[in-house]
């Protein structure tokens, strides 16, 4: 086994990320290189825990900003991630990972109900813990999910891994002269409105003393990371 940074980790991904270049939907081809990315982790002997978003199929606040009910439209987002987690699921296990998905809403049909020693022993087998259904709370974002079940699974670092290589100033897609930030502290990100995660999640890390890294999912960033080089930007 390869001497690792890191020996359990969270990774976030973005609803959207799925989507690849199409904007909405799920992408077979993208989902395909996301998970190829996470097989090489896992091929090093990471233990790897994921939270999907669901922005893809559904975003609540932006459908309750329309008018329909704000928590009606969290739970058609929690749903929606459930989607996305069987889609990385069937992923992965096409490149012969173990993977289990396990719900915050119960849906025994399709996964299990999530429950946290269970999910440790998933771990520990080796298994990818895919976490879907957010905290199974409206009002609370998938960020919030990811710094909550990094925590509880004591998780050595959550991985957020976006479309960029890290946190910026402003948004290098539409400034040039955006710079890239090597590390923020978690008070500086909130305060300056960085996006590194919502505030829940931010202050949620921060009590618990959990380091958070912003990268690109692609180009092999996230095994870097696991080997000890360094990547992205770093919360702590």
């Amino acid at each position: 086994m390869a001497d690792l940074a890191y020996r359990r980790a969270l990774i976030k991904l973005s609803g959207e990320a799925l989507a690849g270049d199409t904007g909405f939907g799920i992408n077979p081809e993208t989902v395909s290189a996301i998970c190829r990315e996470i097989g090489e982790v896992l091929d090093l002997g990471l233990q790897v825990a994921l939270v999907v978003g669901g922005g893809n199929i559904f975003r609540g606040i932006s459908s309750s900003a329309r008018g329909m009910d704000r928590a009606s439209a969290d739970y058609m987002g929690m749903l929606a991630t459930v989607l996305n987690a069987v889609a990385i699921q069937d992923a992965l296990e096409k490149r012969g990972h173990a993977t289990r998905v396990l719900s915050a809403i119960s849906m025994q049909e399709i996964c299990e109900p999530y429950i946290r020693r269970r999910a440790e022993r998933h771990l520990e087998k080796g298994r990818v813990v895919i976490c879907a259904a957010g905290t199974g709370n409206p009002y609370f974002t998938t960020d919030t999910a990811a710094a909550l079940r990094g925590t509880e699974l004591k998780c050595e670092v959550i991985i957020k891994a976006t479309k960029v290589d890290g946190v910026y100033t402003q948004d290098p897609l539409k400034h040039k002269d955006a710079e890239r930030l090597d590390k923020v502290g978690y008070l500086d990100a909130l305060q300056r409105q960085l996006g590194v995660m919502d505030y829940t999640a931010m202050t949620l890390a921060m009590e618990n003393n959990m380091p958070i890294v912003v990268c690109s999912m692609l180009g092999g960033s996230i095994r870097r990371l696991i080997l000890g080089e360094s990547v992205g930007t770093i919360s702590s």
